[in-house]
């Protein structure tokens, strides 16, 4: 086997590999003599079949099983001996024309082939005590909980009907109606509704409408004018001027609730203070989660300031390819255009490419911190997510199992994103961190802001 370096340009390596006519024969001789002891060939007994025979007969399928397994050998031997980090699978570059691969199931001509390798850049970590991250801190107040066990209640509040002569509809009390939504006096899809129930004043229903319903009577129609918010989530909706033609069925007034004890047993809490105490866990853990999100992307965009270095093409061309296709699903699903998104597609390329430079480079950075700190993600960890994993698909959890275990490449979307979240938290332990005291509200917002697109590539 011959192996000759044909270029060596940034992270491009190329070489040219020869298998010698002579080395293949040799090969295929050796497989063919390993079938000789097996084959049951009729008009023979066993092992007595000729080499020559066994040739004619399975020469070429042989001798492409040499040429791959050869193939593969050089493959391994460019990379072990040249000690390359190549970044995706490498591309072959096998001869096309009939006579030259002809001429190498023939054993009568050398095979020769090329391949191309892209490499993993080489950087230094170096250290982070230049890194500063703000940490919002958001501390649970006993307003906050009473606000949930509040919600709690008028969750599970029961409705007395209004039924004296003359009662109106106000707010708190819960109407049911039927109602047709209408754009330039034209039914529109999803605009309509029969026998639905709402509390008034809770806004579920869009800006304008709850209120335009208050001193209705039952059986009484009214026709209200609603206009849908600029970010609705139908961007068909969305800013348009609808008129909703109402009439309702039945009204029922809020009856009165007790949080106590006893409210608190119908969630299965031994008692009030029991429930309290799980809703502080609560907001506490997302708290936490709101936080992390922020100096998580604080975190990420002082890291992409830090390095810069050469990326491999293919790696942003293929996470490109992802982000491109998830987009365009979305436009597709939502029914948006370019235009509704108030941009253009050779824009969004333009962004997307940023993004995916941005991903790319993230993933290698985090890659090579963890490797440098021994960051590992044990199987148990692994196993734990992918159970996680498995509830999401109720009675298919086996197959989902599965599938998961039997595909290593499939399940190394489960442990990336362990592996990153730890590497991660070691980053916090290295890096200058200042607490900044806020109110949830000003935690949720905040974290509600940062973008997930620019999240590492896995």
């Amino acid at each position: 086997m011959q192996v000759t370096e044909t270029l060596s340009e940034g992270l491009k390596r190329e070489y040219k590999i020869v298998l010698p006519a002579g080395d293949l024969a040799a090969r295929l001789d050796g497989q063919l003599n390993e079938m000789k002891g097996k084959a049951r060939i009729n008009g023979f007994r066993p092992g007595k079949v000729p080499l020559s025979h066994l040739k004619r007969l399975y020469g070429k399928s042989v001798m492409l099983d040499v040429v791959q397994d050869a193939v593969y050998e050089a493959n391994q031997k460019i990379v072990e001996e040249n000690k390359l980090r190549i970044a995706g699978q490498p591309r072959f570059d096998l001869p096309t024309e009939q006579a030259e691969v002809e001429k190498a199931f023939e054993s009568t001509g050398d095979f020769a082939f090329g391949v191309t390798y892209e490499l993993l850049p080489k950087f230094e970590v170096g250290t982070f005590e230049d890194i500063e991250i703000e940490r919002l801190v958001a501390t649970v107040t006993e307003e906050e909980i009473d606000q949930i066990v509040k919600r709690l209640s008028d969750q599970n509040r029961t409705f007395i009907p209004k039924e004296a002569e003359g009662a109106t509809a106000e707010k708190g009390d819960k109407a049911t109606l039927d109602f047709v939504g209408k754009i330039d006096g034209v039914a529109f899809e999803g605009g309509g509704g029969t026998d639905v129930d709402v509390v008034i004043g809770s806004e579920t229903f869009i800006p304008g409408f709850e209120d335009q319903i208050i001193g209705l009577k039952t059986g009484e129609s009214r026709t209200i004018t609603c206009t849908f918010p600029e970010n609705y989530s139908a961007a068909q909706l969305a800013g348009k001027v609808a008129t909703f033609d109402v009439t309702i069925k039945s009204i029922a007034a809020p009856g009165e609730l007790k949080i106590d004890d006893d409210f608190a047993k119908g969630f299965g809490f031994e008692d009030l203070a029991g429930l309290r105490t799980s809703v502080r866990d609560r907001i506490n853990e997302e708290n936490a989660n709101a936080a992390r999100s922020k100096w998580k992307r604080a975190l990420l965009d002082a890291l992409d300031k830090k390095y810069s270095f050469e990326l491999p093409p293919g790696m942003v061309e293929r996470e490109f390819a992802t982000i491109w296709r998830q987009a365009e699903t979305e436009r597709q699903q939502a029914n948006r255009s370019f235009e509704d998104e108030k941009t253009t597609e050779e824009a969004a390329r333009a962004d997307y490419q940023r993004i995916a430079e941005r991903r790319v480079r993230l993933g290698l950075v985090l890659a090579e911190i963890g490797e440098t700190a021994g960051v590992t993600v044990s199987e148990d960890e692994v196993s734990r997510a992918l159970v996680e994993r498995t509830r999401n698909y109720p009675g298919q959890e086996k197959a989902i199992w599965d599938f998961y275990r039997k595909n290593p490449g499939a399940l190394n979307e489960i442990r990336a994103p362990l592996f990153e979240e730890k590497v991660v938290d070691h980053l916090m332990t290295q890096v200058k961190v200042v607490d900044k005291p806020v109110t949830r509200d000003d935690l949720v917002k905040m974290a509600a802001e940062e973008p997930e697109a620019a999240e590492p590539s896995a």
